[in-house]
C-alpha cells in the first residue's frame, strides 16, 4: 500500500514488488494522482500485479485499475457500486469483526484487517495481535489479510492462522531483495 509519508511513490513501489503481489494506490487527493495512477497502471500491468486505486472508483476505470479499495468507513460505497453491477474486484479495509461482517455484506472479495501488530503508522490503532485475528477469521468467509506492524519477524507469528496473506506499507522500505 501506498502511504503519503512512508511509501508515497506509488510507481517505484510496484517496480520493486515481487511477482504475484499487488499495489493499492492510495493518493489522499493528490494533485498528480492521475498521472501517478497512470505510470504506476503502466508498470504492474507490465509486471503482472494487481493494481487497485483506493477510495476512488472513477480514477480507477480512468487509469484501467483492477479494481478498488474501500475505506472502511465506505463500504456503503461499495454495497452501492456492486448493486449497480461493478464487479471489478473489491477490497475493504477492516478495523473489528463488525466490519469484516459489513465488508462481506458490501460483496467486497477481500478484507485487509488492521492493526495486527505494532505499528510506526500515525493512523495506526491498538493492535489486535495474531489471537483475536484468528477469532475474527474464524468468523468470516471473507479472504483476509494482516496490516500492520508485519514485517520479516512478525509474519511468522500469522502462520497456521488462516490469513490469506498480508499487506505492507513500511517493510517494504526496509526490505532487501524479495525471493520467490
Amino acid at each position: 500500500m501506498t502511504d503519503p509519508l512512508r511509501q508515497a511513490d506509488p510507481v517505484a513501489l510496484a517496480q520493486t514488488l515481487p511477482p504475484g503481489s499487488g499495489l493499492i494506490y492510495r493518493h489522499f487527493g493528490d494533485p498528480h494522482r492521475e498521472r501517478l495512477a497512470n505510470l504506476a497502471r503502466a508498470v504492474t500491468d507490465r509486471r503482472g500485479l494487481m493494481f487497485l486505486i483506493a477510495a476512488d472508483p472513477d480514477l480507477a476505470r480512468i487509469c484501467g485499475a483492477d479494481g478498488v479499495h474501500w475505506p472502511e468507513r465506505d463500504l456503503h460505497l461499495a454495497a452501492r457500486a456492486r448493486a449497480r453491477g461493478d464487479h471489478r474486484p473489491f477490497t475493504a479495509a477492516a478495523h473489528s469483526p463488525m466490519a469484516l461482517r459489513r465488508a462481506n455484506a458490501a460483496g467486497v472479495d477481500a478484507a485487509l484487517v488492521s492493526t495486527v501488530f505494532p505499528s510506526a503508522s500515525p493512523s495506526a490503532g491498538r493492535p489486535i495481535g495474531p489471537i483475536s485475528l484468528s477469532r475474527w477469521i474464524a468468523e468470516t468467509d471473507l479472504p483476509v489479510y494482516a496490516l500492520g506492524g508485519v514485517n520479516a519477524r512478525t509474519i511468522k507469528r500469522l502462520v497456521g492462522l488462516g490469513v490469506s496473506g498480508v499487506a505492507v506499507i513500511g517493510a517494504i522500505k526496509s526490505a532487501g531483495q524479495t525471493r520467490t
